[in-house]
């Protein structure tokens, strides 16, 4: 079990009482708030290495991060290896990633700044590069890879949701500093034509919002005859981890 503090924002409050009078609607005062946010966040989580991991002490291997979806959310970490990467592990001990696939709590969703304090946690602990971090996730976990990507881009050398969604807000109107990440972070979402769960719109208006955006390294890829379950053929599928491995962080999409 780790635990990890995600500082928000900050506990004073600072009352400005400098007039605006002619310039403020009438009976309304300016006010000013200072404010932080602290909060912490317990995350179990399991872990992958390669069989050579410990063959070469001064390898550093690419970190793949995956998110469940809704129905493996709990306290019992063998549901996370139900479907994905961590299922896939369990018969291919040469998967050619540092695996990091945490549990969300119970009732709970994925929540970005969480995610990204788990990579954090993962480049501290294990012999991983920075500059090959994979984000990757179905269903709940494809709203959460949406989420963190768009709010952590530079953060990622390449990034795939399954059958997810997110918010286009979050793309066109950017936080500052994001614009040159957003516009080159390599995305390959997955969905199914027929998912009664999550329809397929949703990866398409994220993939289309991307592209308004500037970014030419997006793709969607959809499976005709696939309903919610677009997330076996996309991790039994060889050239995921292919396309994975073509990407490194630019050397301007630093922390």
């Amino acid at each position: 079990m780790i635990r990890l503090l995600t500082a928000l924002a900050a506990v004073a409050l600072v009352l400005n009482s400098a007039a605006q009078a002619d310039d403020l609607p009438k009976n309304q005062t300016a006010k000013n708030a200072k404010l932080t946010i602290t909060k912490s966040v317990e995350l179990d989580y399991l872990l992958f290495t390669p069989k050579d991991y410990n063959e070469d002490k001064s390898k550093k291997w690419p970190l793949m991060v995956f998110l469940h979806g809704a129905g493996e959310r709990g306290t019992n970490l063998t549901k996370v290896a139900v479907h994905g990467p961590p299922k896939i592990v369990i018969k291919r001990d040469d998967f050619p990633f540092v695996l990091v696939s945490p549990q969300c709590p119970e009732g709970g969703r994925w929540e970005r700044e969480a995610v990204i304090a788990l990579v954090d946690e993962a480049i501290e602990k294990y012999r991983v590069d920075p500059d090959r971090v994979y984000l990757t996730g179905l269903s709940m976990g494809g709203f959460g890879t949406w989420s963190t990507a768009t709010a952590y881009p530079e953060r990622f050398a390449a990034v795939a949701p399954i059958c997810g969604g997110g918010n286009v807000v979050d793309v066109l109107l950017p936080k500052k500093g994001a614009e040159s990440a957003l516009k080159t972070l390599p995305i390959w979402a997955f969905h199914g034509a027929k998912d009664p769960t999550v329809k397929l719109e949703e990866s398409q208006r994220m993939v289309d919002a991307f592209k308004r955006a500037g970014n030419n390294d997006v793709k969607l890829t959809i499976y005709p005859e696939a309903q919610h379950d677009s997330w076996t053929e996309t991790y039994n599928n060889e050239e995921l981890y292919t396309w994975f491995l073509e990407h490194t962080r630019p050397q301007g999409k630093k922390k």
